[in-house]
């Protein structure tokens, strides 16, 4: 007969083990990440839930990151708008973001470039392993432009949204890119003849 300490480790050792595969996961794989304010509406709203893709992951130009904040002291969700090596224009007269000389800009959110000033003198060059990111809602959002967040060290990005799970009524892939493409596809390839 099995002793009464058998019994409890026949529960505590699958718990463990979960808990340690589960830990692995959230720091390795995917993590999950909560949108706090209005910077990134319409994209996402204050209090969506997302799942962020880390494993494998290469920051690129239009992905929604979540990245740590240290002049914040806080995690944030915005889109990547330049990476390394790019050349960035805010043009406030005009109300339009400018990288490389090309018009950046977001299919269905046309009308939320900024007016707002920044301490920052234009174009502005983006250094080596940094990125310069922006909320959607433009207006509304804490993001490059202010100092206390400037350029985002590759090492402060968390990962990429690629799952909205809550809301329940908006669960479901983010639109990624400035194209509107999301580069994480997954897809089941079926073979009707088998």
């Amino acid at each position: 007969m099995d002793s009464l300490f058998d019994r409890i480790m026949e529960w505590v050792r699958p718990a463990l083990k979960t808990c340690i595969v589960a830990l692995l996961v959230c720091t390795f794989v995917a993590r999950p990440a909560r949108v706090s304010g209005s910077s990134m509406f319409p994209t996402l709203a204050d209090g969506d839930e997302l799942i962020l893709w880390s494993l494998g992951y290469t920051p690129e130009q239009g992905d929604i990151v979540a990245c740590n904040c240290p002049g914040l002291n806080e995690i944030i969700v915005k889109r990547i708008v330049a990476k390394e090596g790019q050349s960035v224009y805010v043009d406030i007269g005009e109300r339009r973001v400018y990288v490389d000389g090309e018009e950046f800009v977001i299919d269905g959110l046309e009308d939320l470039i900024t007016d707002r000033e920044s301490p920052y003198r234009y174009p502005i060059t983006v250094p080596e392993g940094m990125y310069f990111v922006m909320g959607d809602n433009r207006q509304h959002s804490t993001d490059s432009r202010d100092e206390r967040v400037g350029f985002i060290d590759r090492e402060d990005i968390l990962g990429k949204a690629v799952l909205r799970i809550f809301p329940f009524s908006s669960v479901g892939p983010i639109r990624n890119t400035a194209d509107g493409r999301d580069r994480f596809k997954i897809s089941i390839r079926i073979d009707k003849n088998r």
